[in-house]
């Protein structure tokens, strides 16, 4: 008759073996899953890209869409030219703004949108007519809301001063409060607005009561920080700091249409 200690090893050594095959299968599956997981969030940027374009319809063939109407390009925040050793398909704006190879840390007093680190390249996506030339951009905007980071991308006119659209695609707000930044009705209210004032700076603003001209927004009633974390985000990304000079850049036809 086996001894209870015995008894015990086997049923540990069953355990520890079931664990190690459980272990083997989870890790094999995540590999396996890899590339699925990596194509479905490359064309759920290509899909939130082509809303903040104005160019998404129900039904479409989002990936040719996308390569018909996109042309996307890395680039430098330091020197604002074309990365050209950086491929747009494998470039992750994300990973960038966390790598301290790819970013710089921000003053305090410069941080207004509260996000710590920037990176120091980009991807911008040129927006294309039926006949290949350009008539808009969209970029990458992100910054501190309630409860945590915004991340959106806000699409221009080839003028890169009036919106054409803008797309919060994720976010931790409160439902009904802040999380009212994806409402399609509030959404709508930023196209045509303007970013500049006559004098090149930054006179976008999110107001309280009712916007009353073409370069305010009304702010989300009872969201009063998450307004002003969309305010603050979209001061610095327009900012010298940020994407003044590529934007006077593009006006003066100085970036590649590719």
């Amino acid at each position: 008759m086996a001894s209870k200690n015995e008894s015990l090893g086997k049923t540990i050594g069953v355990v520890l073996a079931l664990c190690l095959v459980c272990s083997i299968l989870v890790a094999g599956s995540a590999v396996a899953l890899k590339p699925m997981q990596e194509k479905n969030a490359a064309l759920a940027m290509q899909r939130n890209i082509l809303n903040a374009a104005g160019i998404l319809e129900a039904g479409m063939d989002i990936p040719s869409v996308y390569d018909e109407r996109i042309k996307a390009h890395v680039v430098s925040l330091e020197d604002y030219q074309v990365v050209q050793d950086k491929d747009p398909k494998d470039f992750d704006n994300r990973k960038a703004a966390g790598d301290p190879e790819t970013s710089t840390k921000l003053d305090k007093s410069e941080d207004i949108a509260g996000l710590g680190t920037m990176e120091t390249m980009t991807e911008v996506y040129l927006v294309m007519d039926e006949n290949g030339n350009r008539n808009g951009a969209v970029l990458h905007i992100r910054g501190q809301g309630l409860w945590g980071t915004m991340y959106g991308l806000i699409s221009l006119e080839d003028d890169l001063n009036t919106v054409r659209g803008v797309n919060f695609y994720e976010h931790a707000e409160t439902p009904g409060l802040g999380g009212e930044i994806t409402n399609p009705a509030w959404v709508k209210t930023w196209e045509g607005k303007e970013l500049f004032g006559d004098d090149g700076k930054v006179k976008f603003d999110l107001v309280k009561g009712g916007a009353s001209n073409e370069h305010e927004v009304d702010a989300l009633s009872g969201a009063t920080l998450t307004s002003n974390g969309v305010d603050a985000t979209i001061d610095f990304w327009m900012s010298d700091k940020a994407y003044g000079p590529l934007l006077e850049k593009l006006r003066k036809g100085e970036l590649t249409n590719g």
